[in-house]
C-alpha cells in the first residue's frame, strides 16, 4: 500500500471564549465583597479606569448627562470588537428601579441588623452535614445521630453505647408505634454493638477524633488516621503514660522504653501536635453579618425592587486616554489600547451584572409572589430552569448570578438559591415546595409538648391533615435532619 500526502478543506464550529467574555462571567458569580475587591484591584493596576465621586441622587440620569455619551460610545465600541456577550446574555431592558436605586429609601424593617444574620456551622451541624454524605445505611444514620446527639461542646461522646441503644430501641418503637409508642416486634432491634460500628465511624469525620470517650481515645484515633500508630512506642505513651508525660516524670519512661531525652521529645512533639478537644473550634454557633445584594418590598400593591450598590464604585473612563496615545511608542499605544479595553469590558460587565441580577430577581418575585406576600406557607416548586426560561438565559448563567447573593424581603434575608426547591405532589394533583413542608414541619416541633414530642409519623399525619399531602415517615426524617432537628427521643431526653 502507497502512501501519499493529501490536503483536505474540513468546516468545523467551535466555542471560543474570549478573555473579556470569561472576566464577565467570572463577575456574575462574585459576592458583593468579592467584586467590591476586584474592582478596586483593576482601580489599582489601570491608569485608565478612574472612580467618580458624585451624588446619583442630585444628577440627571446618566444617559441625559452629555459628559457621558461621548465615553459610553467609547466603551461600546471597544466591547463591539467582539459579539460574544450578547450572544451569551442579551439585550436586557432597564428599568427605572434598576436606573435610579437610590432615589428610593429602603424601609428601616428591610435594613435591620437583626434580620442580616447567618449562623456559622456548629459541631453538631458539621457533623450531621458529614453523616448524611456517608455511606451508611438509614438504620446507621438513625444510631449516628443519637450519637451526634450526645456530644459535649469539646466533642467527646456523653453517653455510653447501651443508653444510645435504649434510645435508638424507643425511637423505633415510637416511630412504628404511632402516638402510642407501642414497639412492633418486627423491628429489628439495635445492640451496644451496632451503635460502636456506627461511633468508629463517626469518629474518623471532620475533625478526626470526635465522639471519643477519653483523651486517649481521642489521640489513638488521630494516630492512627495519620498513619503513626505503626510505631508501638508512640501508641503505648498515649495510651498508657499521659499522666506521666503531663507531669514530666520522663525517667522512668527513659528507662522503660530504652529512649534517650531526644528521641522522647520527637515523641512530645508528635503528641502535642494532636488536638485533645476536637470539637472545642466550633464552639458554639456564631453569627455572621450579611449585606443583601437586592431589597425587594411592597409598595401599593406592587414589589419594588431596588439593587444594593452601596460600596460598589461608580466606574468612568478617565479622560486623559484620549492624548494618551500621542508621541507614544508602538509597544507603549498597545498597552494602552489594551489597558483601555480592559476598562471598557469592566464597566460593561458590570452594568450586565446589575441588569441580570435584576431580572432573575424579579422573575423570582414572579413566580414566588404567594412567598414574598404571605410567608414560606406560600412557597411553590421552582427550578432554575422555570427563571432561565422566563428571561431568555441559560440555566448555568442563572446559577452563576444566584451563588453567593441575597435578597430582603418583608420575611428576612434569604439567598436566591432558597427560593428554588423540590415539588411534592398534592392529593389534588397539584404541587407544593419541599421548604413550605419543612417550614411545616418546623412549626409542629416548636409547639409540640415537651413531654411527648410527635413522632416522624405523626408528623406526617398532620401534614397530610393540613396541606393535603401523602409523605412517608422516612421523607419526614430526611426533612427533618436537613434542618439539624433531633428524632423525638432526644428532644424528650432534653427534658
Amino acid at each position: 500500500m502507497a502512501l501519499e500526502l493529501r490536503q483536505q478543506l474540513k468546516l468545523s464550529q467551535q466555542l471560543v471564549m474570549t478573555p473579556q467574555l470569561q472576566q464577565a462571567i467570572r463577575l456574575l458569580q462574585l459576592s458583593r465583597l468579592e467584586l467590591v475587591e476586584t474592582v478596586q484591584r483593576e482601580l489599582l493596576e489601570n491608569p485608565f479606569l478612574e472612580e467618580v465621586q458624585e451624588e446619583p441622587s442630585h444628577e440627571p440620569p446618566a444617559e441625559a448627562r452629555p459628559e457621558s455619551k461621548q465615553e459610553e460610545t467609547t466603551y461600546d465600541r471597544e466591547a463591539a470588537r467582539s459579539e460574544d456577550w450578547e450572544d451569551y446574555l442579551g439585550e436586557f431592558a432597564s428599568t427605572p428601579q434598576s436606573i435610579q436605586p437610590r432615589d428610593y429609601e429602603v424601609p428601616e424593617e428591610m435594613s435591620s441588623l437583626e434580620t442580616r444574620y447567618a449562623a456559622s456551622p456548629t459541631l453538631e451541624s458539621h457533623l450531621m452535614w458529614q453523616l448524611r454524605l456517608s455511606s451508611l445505611t438509614d438504620e446507621q444514620m438513625e444510631l449516628g445521630e443519637i450519637i451526634i446527639g450526645n456530644l459535649s461542646s469539646s466533642g467527646y461522646l456523653q453517653a455510653s453505647l447501651e443508653e444510645m441503644a435504649e434510645m435508638a430501641r424507643a425511637d423505633r418503637g415510637s416511630a412504628e408505634g404511632g402516638e402510642e409508642g407501642v414497639a412492633n416486634e418486627a423491628v429489628a432491634v439495635p445492640t451496644p454493638e451496632d451503635v460502636e460500628t456506627v461511633l468508629k465511624a463517626i469518629q474518623l469525620f471532620d475533625p478526626v477524633g470526635v465522639a471519643a470517650r477519653t483523651p486517649q481515645e481521642c489521640l489513638l484515633i488521630q494516630i492512627k488516621a495519620l498513619g503513626y500508630d505503626r510505631d508501638q512506642v508512640l501508641v503505648d505513651l498515649v495510651r498508657d503514660h499521659l499522666e506521666d508525660l503531663e507531669a514530666h516524670r520522663y525517667k522512668p519512661l527513659l528507662r522503660k522504653f530504652r529512649l534517650d531525652m531526644d528521641e522522647l521529645k520527637e515523641y512530645l512533639d508528635i503528641i502535642q501536635s494532636l488536638d485533645p478537644m476536637p470539637g472545642a473550634s466550633f464552639g458554639e454557633s456564631v453569627s455572621t453579618f450579611v449585606s443583601p445584594d437586592v431589597f425587594v418590598y411592597k409598595v401599593d400593591g406592587e414589589f419594588l425592587i431596588i439593587l444594593n450598590e452601596d460600596g460598589l464604585p461608580n466606574l468612568h473612563l478617565n479622560p486623559a486616554y484620549e492624548n494618551a496615545s500621542e508621541n507614544a511608542s508602538s509597544k507603549e499605544k498597545e498597552y494602552f489600547n489594551e489597558k483601555i479595553r480592559s476598562a471598557a469590558w469592566l464597566i460593561k460587565s458590570l452594568h450586565q451584572r446589575q441588569r441580570t441580577l435584576y431580572k432573575v430577581v424579579e422573575s423570582i418575585v414572579k413566580h414566588q409572589r404567594g412567598f414574598f406576600e404571605e410567608g414560606i406557607s406560600k412557597f411553590k416548586p421552582l427550578i432554575l430552569k422555570d427563571i432561565a426560561d422566563d428571561i431568555n438565559m441559560h440555566e448555568s448563567t442563572v446559577s452563576r448570578i444566584t451563588t453567593n447573593k441575597y435578597v430582603a424581603t418583608p420575611f428576612g434575608v434569604y439567598e436566591l438559591k432558597f427560593f428554588f426547591n423540590s415539588a411534592l405532589e398534592l392529593d389534588d394533583g397539584s404541587q407544593v415546595g419541599s421548604e413550605s413542608v419543612k417550614a411545616l414541619i418546623k412549626k409542629c416541633i416548636s409547639e409540640e409538648d415537651p413531654k411527648n414530642p410527635l413522632s416522624d409519623e405523626r408528623i406526617g399525619e398532620i401534614l397530610k391533615e393540613h396541606l393535603k399531602v401523602n409523605i412517608a415517615r422516612r421523607t419526614v426524617a430526611k426533612y427533618r435532619m436537613a434542618m439539624d432537628i433531633p428524632s423525638s427521643s432526644r428532644r424528650k431526653a432534653h427534658f
